[in-house]
């Protein structure tokens, strides 16, 4: 009976908040609630919710002072030179700019964490789509997926719980998989130019004017035009006319507000080379700051939520040392703050319950029952398909500590080694860097102001066919 009362839990909230019949904070609070009630546990409801929200509370720490630092950083031109750069390599191509994205998402991944990685990628790319009036889940989708292949580093996280629970080595886990893990990250730059492809005939080939492209007034005009100043956007050869936020098959863009692209969206400040809250003299400080917060976080100095609050308030303190300019600046960014925030903790609710009641253990059970004997000395194939469900329905720790030791346990009794179903269970990452129990994918779609329905509706699909690219590549390789 959890089994299945679990599977329909899961079932309507998705349902939900793809069809936007319900907010996703107010469907990760209510339909547990509701449920936990159904199996008769109701007067366990809070006990539930506080032991979610007290393993939650940490990362929704984190997520607001980093939210508030990086925040700090864009508004004093840290990252300006990063968009500036990366405007001139793609010279206006929405093919060049989704392959940016691509890559800039996994190179900054190297750092193993998911809500870092999301608050680089988007504070560089978002003025370049807000400007081409590109498709905003287009960003949000192919950020996801890269950092989901490079999620499995051994400092990621997936890697050291499946090393953990196997009791094998990261390094035997990681290393042989590299050759898949290649592949699946080309995969996942060939899907960058395929969308890149179509968001360039949906829109047309821009050109730029660099000189004025630093003018906040500016809007990117069509093929052949230079940057104007006229308060709509000509004709652009080759893709739609107006403003060109006409939501496509893959959800379309949307403004700073969520409502669908008007005259707020001729500009976008975030290059506005004017604005008051530039610190250039205080660049090296800012960008030695950054990196010296990022080693620390790659060194475990200290715990994540304490250096990103020591981060921001160093920030805020030396960027902005009169009072008044702290509040605007924290006020700017109280937004993002309580949508990722509270996105968190309505999370420890759906997870609190989800573990609380044990429908997790329940659903993973029937899951590995459900396997036929005869294919048991597949069990390694098995692992990895069962990795891109369950570790998008699931925390990776109850995955890998709960459901992965059961079935490295039966293909143990079938001749397959603990290390190809270690390896077979990191296949899914793609796919998990989407679930809504991860809290940074809320980081992601706060920032890109995409609603996470739509992101969840464009995104599953491409990277579930990435997770099938490195199992494939896998098993070609003889690695899994």
């Amino acid at each position: 009976m959890l089994t299945i009362l679990g599977f329909v839990m899961i079932a309507t909230f998705l349902v939900l908040i793809m069809t936007k019949k319900m907010s996703p904070i107010a469907a990760l609070v209510l339909i547990p609630a509701l449920f936990c009630v159904a199996v008769g546990q109701g007067a366990k409801l809070g006990d539930y919710v506080i032991e979610g929200v007290g393993t939650l509370a940490p990362t929704a720490a984190m997520l607001m002072f980093a939210i508030v630092y990086f925040g700090v950083m864009i508004d004093v031109g840290l990252f300006d030179p990063i968009v500036r750069a990366i405007l001139r390599f793609c010279k206006a191509d929405p093919m060049r700019i989704v392959v940016g994205t691509a890559l800039l998402a996994a190179v900054v991944s190297l750092d193993g964490d998911g809500s870092t990685t999301f608050m680089i990628t988007v504070s560089a790319m978002y003025p370049l789509y807000k400007r081409l009036k590109m498709s905003l889940v287009v960003m949000t989708g192919v950020a996801a997926t890269a950092n989901g292949v490079m999620n499995t580093l051994p400092w990621g996280g997936p890697t050291a719980r499946a090393a953990t629970a196997l009791k094998v080595d990261a390094a035997d886990i990681f290393v042989p998989m590299i050759p898949a893990l290649a592949v699946g990250l080309l995969a996942v730059v060939l899907l960058a130019c395929v969308l890149g492809r179509r968001e360039r005939r949906r829109l047309g080939t821009l050109s730029l004017d660099e000189v004025r492209a630093g003018e906040p007034e500016t809007v990117l005009a069509g093929a052949g035009d230079r940057l104007t100043k006229s308060g709509t956007v000509p004709k652009r050869a080759g893709g739609t006319g107006g403003t060109g936020d006409a939501p496509g098959a893959d959800g379309g863009t949307r403004g700073a507000d969520g409502a669908e692209g008007g005259p707020g969206d001729e500009e976008f400040q975030g290059l506005d080379p004017r604005r008051p809250t530039l610190r250039p003299r205080l660049y090296w400080f800012n960008a030695g700051l950054t990196i010296a917060l990022l080693t620390a976080m790659i060194t475990e100095l200290m715990p994540i939520p304490v250096l990103f609050l020591l981060g921001a308030a160093l920030a805020l303190t030396v960027n902005f040392p009169h009072m008044a300019d702290q509040r605007a600046r924290i006020a700017a960014h109280a937004d993002n703050v309580l949508n990722v925030s509270g996105m968190v903790f309505a999370a420890a609710v759906f997870t609190g319950v989800l573990t609380g009641t044990g429908m997790v253990d329940h659903m993973a059970d029937w899951l590995v029952g459900a396997i036929p004997e005869a294919m048991g000395p597949h069990m390694a194939l098995v692992t990895g398909l069962l990795s891109l469900p369950l570790t998008y329905f699931m925390s990776n720790d109850g995955f890998y500590f709960g459901v992965l030791p059961v079935l490295a346990e039966a293909g143990a009794t079938h001749g397959v080694s603990s290390l190809e179903i270690a390896r077979a269970s990191i296949v899914g990452q793609p796919l998990h860097m989407s679930s809504p129990l991860v809290p940074a994918v809320f980081v992601l779609v706060g920032m890109a102001r995409v609603e996470f329905g739509d992101h969840t509706r464009f995104t599953v699909k491409w990277a579930a066919l990435t997770s099938l690219v490195v199992l494939g590549a896998g098993i070609l390789f003889g690695i899994i």
